[in-house]
């Protein structure tokens, strides 16, 4: 088989993995697709109790918490944007005989821009809640944090 046979088949098998682990990611909750709002809703109320119960935060710091999963939820919506179905959106890029370039580019470039908007918001809004927290409720942050699955993860 001449070189340049082996190396367009082995770029194609590198590419479709590559958009087969985008696509798999894309979604939020398996293969069922991006999570509902009210799906949304009931992870970010388990999560944000289960982070308060472990660092038994007072009133004050829960509002902090609140705030921060209120920025970081405006992220996620505005990271996905008015696409419904990420894995349609790589589809289509690969639809084509050709790979749509320009499509990957602006989806990317859509993507950047949401996180580059909004992150100085989340940045502020994690410190704002990290500020608020004690000496010992911050120790446990970081300790939680060197383990594996971080601090949300089950323990």
């Amino acid at each position: 088989m001449k070189p340049w046979i082996k190396k367009t088949l082995m770029g194609l098998f590198g590419a479709s993995i590559a958009v087969g682990g985008l696509t798999a990611c894309s979604s939020s909750h398996h293969h069922r697709g991006p999570m509902s709002a009210e799906k949304m809703s009931e992870v970010r109320g388990k999560v944000v109790e289960r982070v308060s119960s472990k660092l038994n935060l007072n009133d004050a710091q829960k509002q902090k918490l609140n705030a921060l999963a209120d920025k970081m939820e405006a992220q996620r919506t505005a990271f996905m944007g008015k696409a419904t179905d990420p894995r349609a959106e790589m589809q289509a890029i690969v639809s084509g005989d050709k790979f749509d370039r320009a499509r990957a580019q602006t989806l990317l470039e859509e993507k950047t821009r949401a996180v580059r908007t909004n992150s100085p918001e989340v940045i502020n809004a994690l410190a704002d809640f990290y500020d608020s927290l004690n000496s010992e409720q911050q120790q446990k942050v970081r300790d939680l944090m060197q383990r594996r699955k971080g601090w949300t993860g089950r323990v």
